[in-house]
């Protein structure tokens, strides 16, 4: 128990970290008057290749940072939690190879920011690794990831948002990213338990009984037969 307790305010902890650094570039920018988004992803520019570590960190203004912050900071928690020993392995493929999608296949022109396509990565791993592993404890937090981000899939119709300036793009390499993370990590991290039931031991005992012991029912019989013989005679003579 004390162990689960540690483990879990270690996973809180690393994803209350993680949240801090996109708000401290935004503290940045609002005191300096500055805008990073210069250091956001520029689909198929040498100029955008820094965004695809920086623009996760940069968002266009508070309402767009904490609108990713809550379910990162879940989803962060829970990848922290139950995969200790490969979370930063899976939280930095995600946030790269989102970001390398993003530029190779993205709109040009644009600049594309903010943390929403780690989110989906994180989102669609945690939701595939429950069904692919089986296991009650990520197959339940896959429904709660279903439950609350459910409505996650529709960021990738941008017609369905004609008036807001959403990275379609982003929301669609995080959950391709995601779909690869989730395979390619499937024997990683926590499993479904294997029972293995014990042999029945009624079969071995059904065979130590005297009518399935050939050897002895021979020398039963026997015995009988010589019995018989030698009282036949004594009652001939």
């Amino acid at each position: 128990m004390q162990d689960e307790k540690k483990r879990l305010s270690n996973a809180l902890v690393l994803s209350f970290i993680l949240i801090a650094l996109p708000w401290l570039v935004k503290v940045a920018e609002i005191s300096f008057s500055v805008s990073f988004a210069r250091f956001g992803v520029l689909p198929l520019k040498t100029a955008g290749l820094p965004g695809i570590l920086f623009s996760p960190l940069i968002h266009g203004d508070l309402a767009h940072l904490s609108a990713n912050s809550a379910p990162l900071f879940l989803l962060a928690a829970a990848l922290f939690y139950f995969y200790r020993k490969y979370s930063f392995q899976i939280l930095a493929t995600s946030w790269l190879l989102t970001g390398v999608f993003v530029w190779l296949f993205a709109r040009g022109n644009s600049y594309h920011i903010g943390a929403s396509g780690v989110v989906y990565a994180l989102a669609t791993f945690h939701f595939v690794s429950g069904i692919i592993r089986r296991e009650p404890r990520l197959m339940a937090f896959s429904l709660l990831v279903t439950f609350l981000y459910g409505s996650l899939v529709w960021g990738i119709f941008p017609e369905f948002f004609p008036e807001k300036n959403i990275s379609w793009e982003s929301h669609l390499m995080g959950i391709v990213t995601g779909l690869i993370l989730a395979y390619a990590f499937r024997n990683n991290g926590p499993q479904a338990k294997r029972y293995e039931w014990p042999e029945d031991e009624d079969d071995d005992a059904g065979d130590e009984l005297p009518w399935n012991q050939p050897e002895q029912t021979e020398k039963v019989r026997g015995e009988n037969e010589q019995q018989s013989g030698s009282t036949t005679r004594e009652t001939t003579s």
